[in-house]
């Protein structure tokens, strides 16, 4: 049985936590102040696509397929983006909540996070290089065996990088910055 096709739709304030998505492929849609907390958007289908304002608050998206996707001011606490597709895998994200998400172990070279807010996120192991995080607070992020070479933390702030654990070369990083790098010295920078 072929999946249904979603080709130019736009979904507005649809509450997608209580009634699954149907399950299909999304090409070149649009969805806007969408609801899919704690809701199971697993095995779709997402190409070109654009969420905007939508509250994916720990929805389940394993093997689901993301290929030039974008986010804006999307709440997308706790979700596991670990477990969705590799195939053809490549998302943005603008002035999103990523707080508590998973990129544990994925290759998600120039992901740009523009304005987010990523508390406690685990990039442990991911392959980030030249990714963009532009103005984006790492409060509490960990970073761990992480690929960060040519990345751009030059605007990101509260992050806590040890450079002995992770690839940075040829990262950029400002001046006011380089403490987020020293933080595991306990030293104090005047």
């Amino acid at each position: 049985m072929e999946k249904p096709f979603w080709l130019d739709q736009e979904f507005t304030k649809q509450d997608y936590s209580k009634v699954k998505l149907p399950k299909g492929d999304y090409e070149n849609c649009r969805f806007v102040d969408c609801l899919f907390t704690e809701g199971y958007l697993d095995n779709q289908n997402f190409v070109e696509c654009t969420f905007e304002g939508c509250d994916f608050t720990n929805s389940n998206i394993a093997q689901s397929i993301f290929n030039d996707v974008t986010f804006i001011g999307c709440k997308m606490v706790g979700v596991q983006f670990d477990s969705c597709n590799p195939i053809l895998l490549s998302f943005n994200f603008q002035a999103c909540n990523l707080s508590l998400a998973s990129f544990y172990n994925m290759d998600i070279p120039k992901t740009t996070f523009l304005d987010c807010k990523l508390h406690q996120v685990d990039f442990s192991e991911a392959q980030l290089p030249k990714a963009d995080f532009s103005n984006s607070d790492l409060d509490n992020a960990i970073f761990s065996s992480t690929n960060l070479e040519q990345v751009d933390f030059s605007t990101a702030f509260n992050f806590n990088i040890d450079p002995t654990q992770n690839k940075i070369k040829k990262a950029k990083f400002s001046k006011d910055g380089l403490i987020g790098l020293l933080k595991k010295y306990d030293i104090v920078v005047t």
